[in-house]
């Protein structure tokens, strides 16, 4: 008996939703109010974009790239381009001009839409990005000028357009989407998403056991839409009729909760940062305005959030915060921590619940990890052996677009650059990133394993750990760190808190107190900025500083 062999294609499911909850909604922020419309409408849409670009000459494989914010227009590329055979190309909002600049014309984007708010971010780069030959502008009632040579109104683009476009059928490895790394390393790299993979790390996104997504979710993706496809919700979401409501450019905590709570949000996801923000406004007098009692799970990815923030959201309102960890490279999800994820954790007291939420989490499905030395062999599973991280699967790059990069794929493994421990519970647990490590005496520190128990100090809201230079150890690490207001820790304190669970030796030689951390595109700290801010400062350790 044979079955039919039908392609993993996004046309398939993008518009299922649209078909089964036609009324329901997608709420996007604007300057004063919302903008809504159907699933149906967006569905609708959709179409009318495939013939507008059908009609520009955009063809099966051709990059067609967004610069722009969560928006209901930017769903509508999400669920048009890759299912009329083109590929999206998320170009990050965020990226200084010299990598969109590389990052465009190593893409050869033939058309690129823009939110008129960010023309003039790209308007240093019109005559450097020759293949691009027409701008689509988002207007918001901004009235900005565009001096392309060629470019054109989006609703001026698909309008009088059909509704109804024959998707066509393709091979299921056809690339439908393109995202680069933030480049915190030589150049951004792009990678290249399938059909075949998108549809399955869709399928699998929405497991109870995954994110957990059903048709009655009202999700808010604070996440870009830039960054890794947004963590993959607008394919999702638009699969299984949620509700999706998107900031756009209004990304403070005010504005959020507010969405939030007037949308009656059931789940979000965005960057540690964004649930600090939000908790402090609403330990305030003024968070009693906001009613969140629908949210019941938040989505952490970027960092790993510290325990206490989790701990809050869950004591004080019910809220499950889920950690999850990826890559550009894993399209994006490859491990989540849910505060309960086995059977037999309901025996656990929740204090163990949370020492494993802390992790960066179990494997999703059809996915494998491992952990390996320097000579490529397998480190026990332990939970203290620590080894380079490799991950491979359906959804798992092999291979860096038109950017061969022989160092980073190994006998069929993605070679992630994350240093980790898998403990006996199979739990992933990453002790950093491979050139963030601290090597000092010949020994090994792990700024993330620092940076988790200064943020667990009361009063503390951020911390980075990073090495700087020994003549006798090879490398110390110093401390930046961000209080809260009003906070009175001392470096003293600090320390002593260091001290109770490291080795003296392990201690940061200082501490630096700072307003802001700097962050990179996609809301990780950036080690990269931060050394060469100390290198610029001409910084000495304490003990190396002359009297």
């Amino acid at each position: 008996m044979t079955m039919q062999q039908t392609p993993l294609l996004l046309s398939r499911i993008l518009g299922r939703g649209a078909k089964l909850d036609p009324n329901e909604e997608i709420v996007t922020l604007q300057e004063n109010g919302t903008h809504r419309q159907t699933l149906k409408t967006t569905w609708a849409r959709a179409n009318q974009l495939a013939h507008a670009l059908k009609d520009s000459g955009i063809g099966l494989g051709d990059r067609v790239a967004s610069f722009m914010r969560n928006n209901y227009r930017h769903l509508e590329l999400y669920q048009a381009i890759p299912s009329m055979g083109a590929v999206l190309h998320t170009l990050n909002i965020r990226l200084g001009p010299k990598d969109i600049e590389y990052i465009i014309n190593h893409a050869k984007d033939k058309i690129i839409f823009v939110d008129e708010d960010l023309l003039p971010l790209l308007e240093p780069l019109f005559d450097k990005i020759p293949t691009v030959e027409r701008l689509i502008i988002c207007r918001h009632d901004e009235g900005a000028s565009c001096a392309f040579p060629s470019y054109i109104d989006y609703e001026d683009f698909i309008k009088d357009k059909e509704d109804n476009f024959s998707w066509p059928e393709i091979d299921e490895n056809s690339p439908m989407g393109l995202c680069y790394t933030s480049g915190t390393t030589g150049k951004p790299k792009g990678v290249m998403y399938t059909h075949r993979s998108t549809y399955l790390h869709t399928l699998t996104q929405a497991m109870a056991d995954s994110m957990s997504l059903t048709a009655l979710d009202s999700v808010c993706g604070i996440v870009p839409m830039f960054h890794a496809m947004g963590w993959g919700l607008p394919f999702t979401a638009s699969m299984l009729g949620c509700k999706q409501v998107m900031p756009h450019k209004f990304m403070t905590p005010p504005r959020l909760i507010e969405l939030m709570s007037d949308e009656e949000v059931t789940i979000s996801a965005g960057v540690p940062t964004i649930w600090q923000g939000i908790r402090s406004i609403l330990e305030s007098e003024e968070g009693k305005n906001y009613d969140l009692s629908h949210l019941n799970r938040l989505t952490c990815g970027g960092s790993a959030p510290p325990i206490s923030l989790m701990r809050w959201y869950w004591e004080n309102l019910g809220i499950e915060m889920v950690q999850g960890w990826g890559m550009t490279e894993t399209n994006p999800l490859g491990t989540l921590s849910r505060k309960v994820a086995k059977r037999s954790h309901l025996k656990l007291t929740e204090d163990q619940q949370f020492e494993n939420v802390a992790k960066a989490g179990l494997l999703m499905p059809g996915l494998e990890i491992e952990i390996v030395d320097e000579d490529w062999k397998v480190v026990p599973h332990d939970g203290e052996s620590v080894g380079e991280l490799l991950i491979r699967g359906p959804w798992i790059a092999a291979e860096y677009y038109n950017d061969p990069q022989p160092e980073k794929f190994h006998d069929g493994w993605l070679v992630t650059g994350d240093v980790a421990k898998i403990d006996p519970e199979e739990y992933l647990i990453i002790a950093d990133r491979s050139k963030d490590l601290i090597k000092s005496g010949g020994e090994w520190i792990s700024s993330v394993d620092l940076e988790n128990h200064i943020i667990s100090l009361e009063g503390v809201t951020q911390a980075a750990v990073v090495a700087q230079p020994h003549p006798k150890w090879d490398e110390r690490p110093v401390a930046m760190v961000v209080l809260i207001e009003g906070s009175n820790v001392t470096t003293e304190l600090i320390l002593e808190h260091c001290a109770a669970a490291f080795a003296k030796w392990q201690l940061p030689d200082d501490v630096i107190f700072v307003e802001a951390i700097p962050l990179t595109s996609t809301g990780k700290i950036d080690k990269k900025t931060i050394r060469a801010q100390l290198e610029k400062d001409a910084y000495k350790l304490p003990s190396l500083r002359t009297a």
